[in-house]
């Protein structure tokens, strides 16, 4: 994995895309709350490596061969959606795009995934020193408020500090890092990222009960913000800021994967054997308990 790639240019979503997106959003949003009496969990997948070339992930049940998850060619500032799977415990492995499956992993690690919880697997930090990072993402918030968390992966700047409003997020977060869930005032804010040399700066409201993961990438010459929406309270509409990256993914083996949603310039839409490329996505959101 010590290739080097070239980030592409970020594609910002077309208006024109959301009424079937947040057909599908109404669809889903029920999920986490029955979640919680089937036994079940939420698991993403993501790739935060500027620098890594693209990767096939795969997502085992521990103890059995058989992948219960793949995604194949997923670029970096790609994001899944949550995944609904059994609580128990799972292994996350990351091969070279277009390896065989029985191909040795770059990377792997282990993950519990615990009844109504939720949690992010992310590659992050340079192709030198590419690691599996596991978050757990909260689904209950402080009354008013928003729950917001940061993630650093530009390469480009080091360090960045993140403001929302008047309220600091984080000074001088170090590349490949990322910060606990901060509580924010419910509201729209002007969020804003700040690096040695680049800033970007991005509109995101923050509804009252809704959680927030907040992705500070490489755009190339500049930085930019997404603004990923994790959860959303039972009154609140999870249709603002929902903006992931770029890649591609595949079905899961044997269960049918929760819906990706292709919105982007052109709403190019590439079925081919069950996966599902796509440019820009927009992704359900769980609610907020």
């Amino acid at each position: 994995m010590n290739l080097v790639t070239k980030p592409r240019r970020l594609i910002r979503v077309l208006g024109a895309g959301l009424t079937g997106t947040l057909a599908i959003l109404a669809l889903v949003a029920p999920a986490a709350s029955a979640a919680q009496s089937t036994g079940d969990g939420f698991v993403r997948l993501a790739h935060l490596s500027p620098n890594t070339p693209a990767v096939d992930v795969y997502l085992y049940s521990f103890g059995d061969s058989t992948a219960q998850l793949v995604l194949h060619h997923v670029s970096y500032g790609t994001v899944s959606p949550f995944e609904q799977l059994a609580a128990g415990e799972y292994t996350v492995a990351m091969r070279a795009a277009g390896a065989a499956p029985s191909t040795k992993p770059v990377l792997s690690t282990t993950l519990n995934v615990t009844a109504g919880d939720a949690y992010t697997v992310a590659g992050m930090g340079p192709a030198s020193g590419l690691r599996l990072v596991v978050f757990d993402d909260p689904l209950t918030t402080p009354s008013g408020a928003a729950l917001v968390q940061v993630i650093q992966a530009s390469l480009q700047q080091d360090t960045v500090s993140v403001t929302a409003g008047g309220q600091t997020l984080t000074s001088n977060l170090q590349f490949g890092n990322a910060t606990n869930f901060i509580s924010v005032p419910a509201g729209t804010w002007t969020v804003q990222a700040a690096g040695p040399s680049e800033t970007a700066s991005q509109q995101v409201t923050l509804a009252a009960g809704t959680v927030h993961t907040l992705v500070v990438l490489d755009d190339p010459g500049k930085l930019a913000i997404d603004d990923l929406l994790d959860a959303a309270g039972s009154a609140v509409a999870p249709a603002a800021g929902v903006q992931t990256g770029l890649g591609g993914t595949a079905a899961r083996p044997g269960a049918p994967l929760l819906p990706w949603v292709a919105v982007g310039l052109g709403g190019l839409l590439l079925a081919v054997g069950g996966a599902v490329f796509v440019s820009r996505r927009r992704r359900p959101a769980l609610h907020a308990r």
